[in-house]
């Protein structure tokens, strides 16, 4: 059937006196030269770029090694304002799958978008009031901002763990190596905005320059990945490898949004049914996963599902759920999922279920019209190994209402 799902292109040969020009550029940063010189140099002599020249580029970089790592990457940094705006697009594709909602570059482009808003909306216009004034409200809403954005460790998980694979399987390793270097800068700068922020004793321009580290570079990240590593992908990665892609993408989860539908290619001669739904032997049955979602769906009650590192891997999705729950929390700690204000008293149970101090707890409040039964359970397994929590959640109004008995069919 590859006749149906091979869409990958060939190579365009690369004109290799322009890439000669175009390395001088990195060689003329390494040495000191002005960079508005060395982006009119390029803007005279080379005015454009491909992806098969920035793939083969940063290749020939990362092979030889003439540059410490550390300067490569700084260089990269100026070398994206250079490029900014001069990368040449591609030949437009037929049907363009990566524009068709659920495809693995479709959702990471609406992550993208979701990331610009936040950092639009909400983290730059509170890390302007902090630098005016930094109160305690100030303070939590950069805390809250930051609880969101660690989301983006998602973002770049399946980045690194789906698409660089496939990327480096085709020869390519010098954007990959390098955009997860950045990516690890990115995720220890946003951990210790948070440190600094949840102790902050008054060291308000460490606070300042981290946060402002952390948007420039996840505002170039963004840049990168849509205009470099994306089209490489596309360029090289065939329908069926975007399809595992997509397929496995659900087990790492998704950053502050969810795709908006599963991406299915029209895929001539393929029988949907070729995907089998697969079965669950357990102890006392045998249930379809198909089966054990609708059941599970079908209890009167909520559940979540925390595993042993605190990271949310399961909710029920019933018709009427008491607490909103999108799929975005899929692969989030459960920690960011509360406000600060809060976090402590759920730190404090996980702490009791993991020392064996506790094996369930209980809530019970008033939530608009509803009696709210909250109950948290420790998941051991045989030898007592701590796997998780389960949290379920009950409205009880109509419960403590019955009165009587009911001994026949309505």
């Amino acid at each position: 059937m590859s006749e149906f799902i091979n869409n990958r292109e060939k190579l365009i040969p690369i004109n290799t006196d322009r890439l000669t020009i175009i390395k001088q550029t990195f060689q003329d940063l390494h040495n000191g030269r002005n960079p508005d010189e060395v982006k009119a140099h390029f803007d005279a002599f080379v005015g454009s770029i491909t992806i098969a020249e920035i793939t083969q580029l940063q290749q020939d970089f990362a092979e030889e090694g003439s540059i410490p790592t550390g300067e490569l990457m700084q260089i990269y940094h100026q070398h994206s304002d250079i490029f900014n705006g001069k990368i040449k697009e591609e030949e437009p594709r037929a049907g363009r799958p990566e524009e068709q909602p659920g495809h693995p570059v479709h959702t990471f482009k609406l992550e993208n978008r979701e990331i610009e808003k936040l950092l639009e909306s909400k983290l730059e216009i509170h890390l302007e009031q902090f630098i005016k004034e930094d109160s305690a409200d100030q303070i939590y809403q950069l805390i809250e901002d930051i609880n969101l954005l660690l989301d983006i460790d998602k973002h770049y998980s399946r980045k690194e763990n789906l698409i660089f694979p496939y990327l480096e399987r085709y020869g390519i390793h010098g954007p990959t190596t390098n955009m997860w270097r950045i990516n690890d800068f990115i995720r220890d700068a946003i951990k210790d905005a948070k440190k600094n922020l949840l102790h902050y004793k008054g060291s308000k321009q460490a606070v300042i320059d981290v946060l402002q580290f952390v948007i420039r570079e996840v505002t170039g990240m963004i840049y990168k990945e849509e205009n470099i590593l994306f089209p490489m992908a596309i360029k090289n990665f065939t329908e069926d490898e975007w399809v595992k892609i997509a397929h496995e993408s659900d087990e790492i989860g998704y950053c502050l949004i969810a795709p908006v539908q599963e991406w299915k290619p029209d895929r001539k001669g393929i029988d949907e049914k070729a995907l089998t739904e697969g079965f669950i032997k357990m102890e006392t049955g045998i249930l379809s996963l198909k089966q054990l979602e609708l059941m599970l769906n079908h209890l009167p009650i909520d559940i979540t599902f925390i595993d042993h590192n605190d990271v949310v891997r399961y909710f029920s999705h019933g018709k009427e759920r008491i607490f909103a729950r999108t799929k975005a929390i899929i692969g989030r700690t459960v920690q960011n999922c509360h406000p600060p204000r809060s976090v402590h008293v759920v730190e404090d149970l996980l702490r009791d279920f993991k020392a064996g101090k506790k094996d369930s707890e209980e809530f019970w409040i008033r939530f608009k019209d509803k009696y709210v039964y909250i109950r948290y359970f420790a998941v051991r397994d045989e030898d007592g190994a701590y796997i998780g929590t389960m949290e379920f959640t009950q409205n009880i109004a109509p419960i403590k209402m019955i009165d009587g008995e009911k001994r026949i069919l309505s």
